[in-house]
């Protein structure tokens, strides 16, 4: 528990550095937001619009102003709305949390299951093919797989994403509404995902049939069943558990291409929508978060490893 604790404390220094960065990176890009928010006005009144928003003040300047807002929990207003992005964080953070836990979801539905499939089934017609669905998922990219469904679903059932007539619906308030709009996105934004993990499944499950422990459970008699589910399936999971830490990072970057296609107001669309109009507080902003999420669900993937594997200690 102490290394666990030590690690945690240490992800202060790393995010430090992390925000520094961050804020450097959007630094270096010349330009402001004053080009957007007044595209014609003369430099004179873009001068005074500098001093207005702040960052007509010194690099370290800003970024101490940040940073001390981070500490409070006060990430400041976007340029162009002039709310604040906590108030936009609120609105738009379920939509994203909900399209990534769908999307992990429907990942290892898909690609578990027919990983174990494809192992214990090595070298037959049912392999092969679990293996051709895999690399299929693999090689047809989101985007177009998602321009492709709303296209034909348009042109042949008339159908349209309701979020598109409707905007956002909670869970609480309409399940069936809410399941129709985020349903295709996930699952397609899964496919990606799930042909890795189908495939890391496959290769790790049967490494693991080739020990030892699980050729003495089939001299024991145990069922097929009980030899892949009680034996074989906990120790053959340490490796796709790893791979789904690493894929939060690339499911952030999908959420923004998923969120674009289909309609949904979330972060990753308000980041998007920032970045273009140069809204640099916001897109900074939302980078350390998403930095912030991606290493703690690394530090929650190394707490699983000791749970699959109580051998395994940090030190």
């Amino acid at each position: 528990m102490r290394q666990y604790i030590a690690r945690l404390l240490l992800l202060i220094p790393m995010m430090l550095g992390v925000s520094f960065l961050t804020f450097a990176a959007f630094r270096i890009i010349p330009g402001d937001a004053t080009h957007f928010i007044c595209p014609y006005c003369p430099e004179d009144q873009r001068a005074l619009l500098r001093h207005e928003l702040g960052i007509d003040r010194s690099f370290f300047a800003q970024y101490w102003h940040w940073l001390k807002g981070l500490f409070t929990l006060d990430f400041g207003e976007s340029y162009f709305t002039r709310l604040p992005v906590t108030t936009e964080l609120e609105r738009r953070l379920p939509v994203t949390l909900e399209l990534m836990a769908l999307t992990v979801v429907f990942s290892l539905v898909l690609g578990v299951p027919l990983g174990i499939i494809s192992a214990i089934r090595a070298n037959t017609p049912l392999d092969w093919l679990a293996r051709f669905v895999g690399v299929l998922w693999l090689s047809v990219p989101s985007f177009y797989t998602a321009t492709l469904a709303i296209v034909f679903g348009l042109l042949w059932f008339g159908w349209t994403p309701p979020q598109f007539g409707v905007g956002y619906v909670s869970p609480f308030e309409d399940p069936l509404t809410n399941l129709e709009e985020f349903f295709l996105p996930a699952l397609i934004l899964a496919f990606g995902s799930a042909g890795f993990i189908m495939r890391l499944t496959r290769s790790s499950m049967l490494e693991v049939m080739r020990n030892d422990y699980i050729r003495t459970a089939w001299a024991k008699g145990l069922r097929e069943r009980s030899v892949v589910w009680r034996h074989a399936m906990k120790n053959a999971l340490m490796p796709v558990l790893t791979v789904i830490g690493l894929e939060i990072g690339g499911l952030i970057g999908g959420a923004v291409i998923m969120e674009s296609i289909f309609g949904l107001q979330g972060v990753g669309m308000y980041i998007l929508t920032a970045v273009i109009t140069r809204d640099i507080l916001v897109v900074q902003t939302m980078a350390l978060l998403f930095a912030a999420v991606y290493v703690l669900l690394n530090l929650l993937v190394d707490v699983g490893y000791a749970w699959l594997d109580p051998r395994i200690r940090y030190t």
